[in-house]
């Protein structure tokens, strides 16, 4: 039986996660894995933390992961991977999108946004892979699609065919951002690659 594998995604409110976590599942149920799924909006309609979190593999009983047992974080914002550090364990990998965005203590001039955040990561024997999501987002013309882009470096990380990520976000996604979210989805994959 195969081990249960275990994803964070983690970011603030309106970046795309609760869909970049639907369209995963989705694609891990599609491949043929139990999957089960949890969601935490918090102050999200305020900018505060959202995470899911999502299991998969033979059987799964629980969508809650322990502390300690993250296998992949997906940070939508750097701050947001440093955050929930004590989810991840020595051989983790993070996808962090290297986008900032200032919490209000931090645009108001009450605290100071911390630097070498990826550094940080790395020094705690983490794979760190750091995704320009908006940038991406930008050339595939249309900045809403970063969520998707981040999914797409994920999908490398995961034992699903593209295929299938593909036809979910084909069947998921409205037909007039199709085009720009594949874009993304492509070019995701492509930044999600490390050596």
């Amino acid at each position: 039986m195969e081990r249960l594998k275990n994803i964070l995604f983690s970011g603030v409110g309106g970046q795309g996660i609760l869909l970049a976590s639907e369209l995963t599942a989705n694609s891990l149920l599609a491949a043929g894995y139990d999957v089960k799924k949890s969601e935490v909006h918090g102050m999200a309609q305020r900018g505060g933390s959202v995470t899911a979190q999502l299991r998969y593999g033979d059987r799964v009983y629980s969508p809650l992961i322990e502390p300690g047992c993250a296998d992949i974080q997906m940070a939508f914002e750097m701050m947001e991977a440093v955050r929930y550090l004590p989810y991840l364990h020595k051989g983790s990998t993070v996808i962090v999108n290297t986008q900032k965005i200032l919490p209000p203590s931090v645009a108001t001039g009450q605290a100071v946004y911390p630097e070498n955040i990826l550094d940080e990561l790395t020094r705690r024997d983490i794979l760190v892979i750091g995704v320009d999501a908006f940038s991406i987002a930008k050339q595939a013309g249309e900045v809403r699609t970063a969520n998707v882009a981040l999914v797409g470096a994920l999908s490398v990380h995961l034992p699903v065919e593209v295929s299938v990520f593909e036809e979910i976000i084909e069947k998921r996604v409205p037909e007039r951002f199709r085009d720009e979210n594949m874009k993304a989805f492509a070019a995701g994959r492509d930044a999600g690659r490390h050596d």
